[in-house]
């Protein structure tokens, strides 16, 4: 049970975050957002190395947490980049569909086979991430060109890899700090070349920095969880369940901004349930 919990934990603490981070953009920015959060979540875990020590980890972990949060924070960067030229209708389901999917085919090669029960299980929640990262825009699916795939092809990819880097970063060596700092500092440096690059302003309203720290603490929160439920479990089931993140965003924004839940997406959380009541089994 415990990689189940760990993994809807860090499903809603991403979720949650990603609500906050939402409100975020609005007033800063995609871009510039992102890498205060990060910056933030930073700042936030180094005190922790002193009241709670832990071994510095090899290189190799060090270095495979840095990977998993660079690629990470490509996938962020590719993801954005895709909503702006108007790929919404497919990036973020296309991107989160991916991002599940890479770690259980990565998982089936290097742990394994799952359980029936568990191979039903991913087929509901790979629904179930699908259908809740859908929009409520009234554009039908529709794919003109193979192309219109590309972009939330490599975010899903750059999120997935993130799953499978850090699985194996913290799994091997029982790290859970240090591969959360090495990894935050890696996505961090890049995200600030990406806003120097872009000659935005670092500079951040007086009433926008509350809700970049509960974005801050809620995305680290979800690494948190992740790497717990993938030391705990098996890599394809963690990163699943914490794919489920975008049914927690949705229901916060029911339930906050009055936004409406269609259909659509509450077959996915329907879904959701029904993957979570299998992994359990």
């Amino acid at each position: 049970m415990l990689p189940i919990l760990f993994g809807l934990f860090s499903a809603l603490s991403w979720g949650s975050g990603d609500f906050a981070g939402g409100l975020a953009s609005r007033k800063l920015g995609a871009y510039r957002a992102v890498f205060w959060a990060d910056l933030l979540g930073l700042l936030i875990i180094l005190p922790i190395v002193g009241l709670y020590w832990e071994p510095v980890p090899s290189v190799e972990t060090l270095v495979n947490s840095a990977i998993g949060g660079a690629l990470g924070s490509v996938g962020l960067l590719v993801l954005y980049y895709s909503l702006t030229v108007g790929k919404m209708s497919i990036a973020a389901p296309v991107s989160a569909l991916f991002a599940a999917l890479l770690p259980v085919i990565v998982g089936l090669f290097t742990q394994g086979l799952p359980t029936l029960q568990q191979f039903a299980g991913f087929g509901f929640a790979l629904a179930a991430v699908w259908l809740t990262s859908q929009g409520h825009s009234d554009e039908k699916f529709q794919i003109k060109h193979l192309a219109d795939l590309r972009l939330p092809i490599l975010a899903g990819i750059g999120f997935g890899s993130y799953f499978i880097f850090v699985h194996y970063a913290s799994k091997d060596s029982g790290s859970i700090i240090w591969t959360m700092i090495a990894s935050r500092i890696a996505g961090t440096l890049l995200l600030w070349i990406v806003v120097l690059a872009r000659r935005e302003s670092f500079s951040v309203q007086r009433d926008a920095w509350l809700v970049v720290f509960f974005n801050a603490t809620l995305d680290l929160a979800g690494n948190f969880f992740y790497i717990l439920a993938s030391q705990a479990g098996r890599l394809d089931v963690s990163a699943v369940l914490s794919s489920l993140f975008p049914g927690s965003t949705i229901i916060l924004a029911w339930i906050v901004l009055k936004e409406r839940i269609t259909r659509v997406q509450a077959i996915g959380i329907a879904l959701a349930l029904t993957a979570i009541v299998l992994f359990t089994i």
